[in-house]
């Protein structure tokens, strides 16, 4: 093994055996103290299971000796000669140059940072090892601070006998330290101590501890091109236990819940007529399939937890109405909880709009309803009067009480952590004095207008049954999508002007709130005025997360009643917003934005039976995932591809939000890269269930270990 400049070589021997490594501390390592066992769990380094599980990022090969004739600049070599010179040498940086000859050529070592020891160590005729990337220099070809060891010319010791792996390391731990620590855990492993979790069924080419061996120390002939990919059955082996462990939490947090009863809602056909004679449209028969799926689920003695996918505009609200007329004709309250002030008063408008002809009071309870009129709604909440309650996430705040709550529904699950989808269920199953009561849980429904990549629903939404509203209402136009460059923003103004004489309206989508000197984004604010000036004809309206809760709902009030042509928003807009007669929409710098935000941008118009249209502007130049990005949104409305291609060029996290990303961490295994693996994780997954179940928990130890967020679920 070679060392970084004169660090001398690390034989470890073999440690004593000891039975599972994840209770293995780092201290037990041969040259850990207090102070570098400290720095370790600060890096997340606390077991040599943890060691263990810190993949190289790359591999270097050290298995062969490299003539120096033959050296090509900007690859990486060992070689091997004696130091024909030695100098210190001044120029601008004084750097130490040693001149090392081999029987095919000449080359230079340069140390920028040496000390005296160094300096007579690499001393005229001294036969020397090194390894490091060759450059072109002043003298030549060169290495920078190779690795080097002094070596016997007569005896040479052997090259390495596998790749050499390099860690991602942080400061305070050098790569040659990693990579001893790293050595010594896979010295312990092959004693053993990593129970095989894995049923034998599973066809897996490496147990756990040979594909740890081999990713730590890959042999000569591995495939580079399949490792740097991640594709090599050794990290496959990995990636599939780790998906498994993420499957087997959701999975038991299921059955957690499922253990608890729920009330059984019977079905009222009447009802359903009365609510669907007050819609001025016909269901689709999505939403009528759909439909039954939740009416299957709620006649259940066991809680419902269904998910119901659909793209914007496809009728989630109606489905989450006929769940809750249901319920309430069962005598129960039905709760929806969404993100906003702004959803969640689209929400109240139209549940008000179809409740109360059918006799049934709609609470509304957000942070910003204070005083007498909050203690109005609590007590509407509490006595039961209320059989309808919507609000944000003031729902599940301390103070809030249901009278008999045996349905809720979260609306824009992404922006919801699991936490709190968890906390608004409880809601149902905590009694008047505070404890938990042995009541029935309610049943819940999950709404999202983001289409999920089928990857990510199967896997950071395994504890639920999934239902798609794949069918938008008849006579909806796609919208048509252009794509510009804000150097036409002229030609813009003029088409916003004539569309909304002709008597549409439009909105015109801002990026930010306040000038930024970093961002170049057109402020909203300042936009607003600026149009205002181009259009005085048109009257103007403007929405940001700054106004306060009342302003931005009047704002969008006389928006949604034609007293306002034109609305510049942020994204606040994102959701919920529904104007029949907004028609054309404009986005400036949409490269700024992700492929899902853009898409549920431009479904706040199509809403209507006229033709509408998306204007995205960029700046230019356009990097190529921004570039990518306005292609597809061009391409396509369909919000599942949309998505797909948002997984692959942002990842699982951004897709999901942050909120939801901090429930999925993943160390080994990639969403997009692996989704292969998902149908066998859930066919292993059951099978672990129903014949390994002491097995469960070690899984999601192992890989979540105390972000188990659901352990407590």
């Amino acid at each position: 093994m070679l060392e970084k400049t004169g660090a001398p070589m690390n034989n470890t021997p073999s440690l004593p055996k000891q039975p599972f490594l994840e209770q293995v501390s780092v201290r037990e390592l041969r040259g850990i103290g207090p102070q570098q066992a400290k720095k370790l769990s600060k890096m997340g380094f606390r077991t040599l299971q943890d060691l263990l599980f810190h993949l190289p990022i790359r591999y270097v090969d050290k298995t062969k000796i490299s003539p120096i004739g033959g050296l090509q600049p900007f690859t990486s070599a060992v070689i091997e000669g004696v130091i024909k010179a030695s100098d210190v040498v001044f120029g601008r940086r004084r750097s130490l140059v040693c001149r090392l000859q081999d029987d095919s050529g000449i080359i230079s070592l340069r140390f920028f940072h040496f000390n005296r020891a160094q300096q007579e160590q690499l001393a005229s005729g001294v036969a020397i090892r090194c390894f490091g990337e060759i450059r072109r220099g002043t003298t030549g070809a060169e290495l920078y601070h190779p690795e080097y060891r002094v070596i016997d010319s007569q005896n040479p010791p052997p090259v390495e006998a596998t790749l050499t792996p390099i860690y991602s390391i942080s400061e305070g731990i050098t790569q040659v330290r990693m990579r001893a620590l790293c050595h010594q855990a896979l010295e312990r492993l092959r004693t053993g101590g990593l129970r095989e979790l894995l049923p034998r069924a599973s066809h897996q080419p490496y147990s756990l501890s040979e594909a740890l061996q081999l990713l730590h120390q890959p042999p000569v002939d591995a495939p580079l091109n399949l490792l740097a990919a991640g594709e090599h059955p050794a990290q496959q082996r990995l990636a599939l236990e780790e998906l498994l462990a993420h499957h087997l939490s959701l999975l038991r947090l299921r059955r957690q819940i499922q253990q608890h009863p729920a009330t059984q809602l019977a079905f009222y056909p009447d009802q359903e007529k009365r609510l669907l004679a007050q819609l001025p449209f016909a269901l689709t028969a999505a939403q009528y399939r759909v439909g039954t799926e939740i009416y299957t689920d709620i006649n259940q003695t066991v809680p419902m937890l269904r998910l119901v996918q659909g793209d914007v505009g496809s009728g989630k609200t109606v489905v989450a109405a006929l769940a809750a007329i249901q319920t309430i004709a069962n005598g129960y309250q039905a709760a929806l909880m969404a993100p906003t002030e702004i959803l969640s008063e689209q929400h109240r408008i139209n549940f008000e709009g179809w409740f109360r002809p059918l006799g049934i009071r709609v609470a509304w309870l957000t942070g910003k309803i204070k005083g007498k009129a909050r203690n109005v709604q609590l007590e509407a909440i509490a006595s039961g009067e209320a059989k309808m309650v919507i609000g944000t996430h003031a729902l599940f705040q301390d103070g809030v009480e249901f009278n008999s709550l045996a349905l809720t529904i979260v609306d824009e699950q992404h922006r919801f952590g699991v936490h709190q989808r968890l906390a608004f269920r409880r809601k149902g199953h905590i009694a008047s004095d505070g404890q938990n009561a042995m009541s029935d849980l309610p049943h819940q429904l999950i709404m999202t207008a983001t289409p999920i990549p089928r990857t990510l629903a199967m896997s950071a939404y395994a504890d639920l049954d999934c239902s798609i509203i794949d069918e938008l209402p008849p006579g909806r136009e796609p919208v048509e999508t252009l794509v510009l460059s804000n150097v036409r923003r002229n030609d813009i103004v003029n088409r916003v002007r004539q569309a909304c004489i002709a008597g549409r309206q439009a909105y015109w989508v801002c990026t930010l709130i306040e000038e930024s000197d970093v961002l170049e984004a057109q402020a909203a604010e300042v936009t607003a005025s600026e149009l205002q000036l181009l259009i005085p004809e048109l009257s103007i309206g403007l929405v940001h997360g700054r106004l306060k809760a009342r302003e931005k709902i009047d704002v969008m009030a006389q928006f949604k009643a034609g007293n306002i042509h034109l609305l510049v928003a942020t994204t606040v807009i994102e959701v919920g917003v529904d104007v029949p007669n907004a028609s054309l929409m404009i986005i400036e710098n949409a490269e700024r934005l992700g492929l899902s935000q853009l898409h549920q941008l431009r479904g706040r118009v199509g809403r209507g039976d006229q033709q509408s249209h998306c204007v995205l502007l960029y700046s230019p130049p356009l990097s190529s995932v921004g570039s990518e990005r306005l292609k597809i949104m061009r391409e396509t409305n369909d919000g599942f591809k949309i998505a797909e291609k948002d997984l692959q060029l942002r990842g699982p996290g951004e897709v999901l939000g942050t909120r939801q990303t901090g429930d999925m961490v993943l160390r080994i295994a990639d969403l997009q890269r692996d989704g292969h693996l998902l149908p066998e994780i859930k066919e292993t997954a059951h099978h672990i269930m129903e014949q390994h179940p002491e097995t469960v928990t070690a899984l999601i130890e192992r890989w979540l270990g105390d972000s188990d967020q659901y352990a407590q679920a």
